[in-house]
């Protein structure tokens, strides 16, 4: 497969490729490289059997480096695990983090192969956009308000990727970039520039109910309150600016946040439309998939 050859003359190249120390082990740039052969053919990548933190940041490096070359450019970051039911399922109490990158991404409204991953998913989700990289400082979600400037609906497809997705922990998550395969964005809700207008929006951000529902039947498939996440949806930027800082990463203007799930993550259906609604937050569109 020309793909996978060309993946794999890249595994020397990208053994370097982490800011972890020598110390780590991890997966060799060979085994990296079968990976990412799995993730362009849509095959199951082994799973790695309980990896530490820094074994799975290193195997990260290295597959994030590969999926640049399938992916296009970074456009951003996802922060994964937020919601503590989701943690549970994974069996960890802290959240990870993944890269986006450009062909990733796609407009509300589009139509997606419901086969388009390994072990495809579908999740309500929020981005965030950053407007200086001052977010570093961000302590507060007030605070991630001042240097953002567009809040977007968002549904999130992951792709959970291994032979065994049941026996994935935390760690095993982060190694396969927290799952990171597309998303359909919604239209772009701007940061007020008022601080009474802030404080609102902070508040609706925090008590706002996102429901995720079936286009056909109208039923609700699952759904979640903003403070589900952290206690504050902006918590989650404070987290992942930290966590990126750590390993040397620098968030820049432009850059989105995805700001994890509030709801279960579903496997898709052919013929099937979802559609997710963020209640009680004022302006705020609905963002919708369509999968055939």
């Amino acid at each position: 497969m020309r793909a996978a050859k060309t993946l794999a003359t890249l595994a020397f190249s990208v053994a370097c490729a982490t800011t972890i120390t020598a110390q780590a082990q991890c997966l060799s740039g060979a085994q990296v490289a079968d990976m990412a052969a799995h993730y362009a053919a849509k095959t199951p990548i082994p799973n790695q059997p309980n990896p530490s933190d820094a074994d799975a940041a290193c195997t990260r490096a290295k597959f994030q480096a590969l999926l640049g070359q399938q992916m296009g450019k970074v456009v951003g970051y996802k922060a994964g695990l937020t919601n503590p039911a989701v943690q549970k399922r994974f069996g960890t109490d802290k959240p990870v983090w993944g890269a986006l990158y450009a062909s990733m991404l796609l407009p509300s409204g589009s139509t997606v192969n419901a086969a388009f991953g390994t072990r495809p998913l579908f999740e309500a989700d929020m981005l965030v956009r950053v407007r200086s990289s001052a977010i570093h400082q961000a302590k507060t979600p007030m605070q991630v308000l001042a240097a953002i400037d567009q809040v977007m609906p968002f549904i999130e497809l992951p792709d959970l990727l291994v032979q065994a997705p049941a026996q994935l922990n935390g760690a095993g998550l982060a190694a396969i970039n927290v799952g990171a395969r597309l998303g359909v964005v919604g239209t772009p809700l701007p940061v007020p520039r008022t601080r009474a207008e802030r404080y609102a929006l902070l508040d609706a951000l925090r008590e706002m109910e996102v429901v995720l529902s079936d286009d056909a039947s109208g039923a609700a498939l699952g759904r979640g309150k903003g403070s589900d996440i952290l206690d504050h949806p902006l918590n989650a930027v404070v987290w992942l600016a930290n966590a990126l800082a750590q390993e040397g990463h620098t968030l820049q203007p432009g850059d989105l946040i995805s700001l994890g799930s509030f709801s279960p993550l579903l496997p898709p259906k052919p013929g099937q439309a979802v559609t997710v609604h963020y209640r009680g937050l004022p302006g705020a569109a609905p963002v919708s998939v369509k999968f055939q």
